[in-house]
């Protein structure tokens, strides 16, 4: 074998499920006398060193969580999220670790080791970077909670209903008469980590979008759709790429009377575009945002499907301290909510 052997060559060698693996490893749960001398013979034909740092850790509570977040900065989506979890785990009596990560899975992997070796209790990633981090954190044995996006299968999971979102945003478009309604967001095709069959937040909001027209009677044209990046980390202008989309939109030939845009910086940008058009909202046309990060700040006000993102963080932390058998592992899906305020209105004739 040319990588260390993991827990997952142990489960394939016994023919056990991961969890099983777990158990006879921490010596924490009921398994059989046949079953747990397979284990312990896999172990040693695959050459598998059990992590006994990560092993004492499970069993000794140090009341400490890690939290790793994608980015602190650029995106308040976030800041919010690690405020909920801060409030959660100070109520149950727990300090929070941040570990910022801008995006990058090799950050993201020294955040995790870093984790370990402080002995944190449990870990949340707000959101994962690469996949291989996540099972890091799971094969260690700490409890694992995922924000917003399913990485890996073996942990806890903190989900948002995107889709029902924009579904009601675009009634909400269409209600209001308008039929040429575009559309401005992150890139379904996105390289995130993702668990197979399970629709990206991306491929949530574009498929709202689409099913809201197609229910509606009318097609969904791909001249009013614009995907990319919500922003970089490294340059980007704060809402360019927003900006960069709606400049295309408008040079496309077909003119919208409204857009739904899939999160509030890049229709921070969308709305700046609109303005150096000489165009207003929602006079020229209606804008509707999503996550409500910055739509109250924004002039004018924008309508916006909203996240609840201090209850995801406070979700996430009651899902890590939650007592739970190993291979019980939850999902916690919450529900978006539409905020109107002053950016939409009924199309003018």
């Amino acid at each position: 074998m040319s990588r260390p052997p993991t827990i997952k060559d142990v489960a394939a060698l016994s023919e056990v499920s991961l969890a099983t693996v777990t158990r006879v490893i921490h010596g924490n749960g009921p398994v059989a006398v046949e079953t747990r001398r397979r284990v312990e013979q896999a172990i040693r034909d695959t050459g598998y060193r059990v992590n006994f740092v990560a092993r004492d850790l499970r069993l000794s509570d140090t009341r400490t969580i890690g939290h790793i977040l994608h980015a602190i900065t650029q995106n308040p989506f976030f800041a919010e999220v690690a405020l909920g979890v801060e409030d959660e785990a100070h109520a149950h009596g727990h300090n929070v670790f941040i570990y910022n990560v801008q995006g990058r899975a090799e950050r993201e992997a020294e955040g995790v080791k870093t984790f370990l070796n402080r002995r944190v209790s449990s870990i949340i990633f707000t959101t994962a970077a690469a996949q291989e981090n996540v099972v890091q954190a799971v094969e260690a044995g700490l409890p694992v909670v995922q924000v917003e996006r399913r990485a890996a299968v073996g942990a806890h999971t903190v989900l948002v209903d995107n889709y029902t979102g924009a579904r009601r945003a675009m009634q909400h478009l269409l209600d209001l008469g308008h039929r040429m309604i575009g559309y401005i967001g992150g890139d379904p095709g996105r390289s995130d980590p993702r668990v197979s069959g399970e629709l990206t937040v991306e491929e949530q909001r574009v498929a709202g979008w689409r099913d809201g027209l197609r229910d509606a009677g009318l097609a969904a044209d791909a001249d009013l759709l614009r995907v990319g990046p919500y922003l970089s980390f490294e340059h980007d202008a704060f809402g360019g790429e927003g900006a960069r989309a709606m400049h295309d939109l408008l040079d496309g030939g077909k003119l919208p009377t409204a857009v739904l845009v899939g999160s509030d910086i890049l229709a921070a940008g969308a709305l700046q575009a609109l303005y150096a058009r000489g165009l207003h909202v929602p006079d020229d046309m209606s804008l509707i945002g999503f996550d409500d990060t910055l739509a109250a700040h924004l002039t004018p006000a924008l309508s916006t499907v909203a996240l609840p993102m201090r209850e995801i963080g406070r979700a996430a932390v009651r899902l890590a301290l939650e007592p739970h058998e190993d291979g019980d592992f939850k999902t916690v899906t919450l529900s978006s909510d539409l905020y109107l305020r002053h950016s939409t209105g009924p199309l003018r004739r």
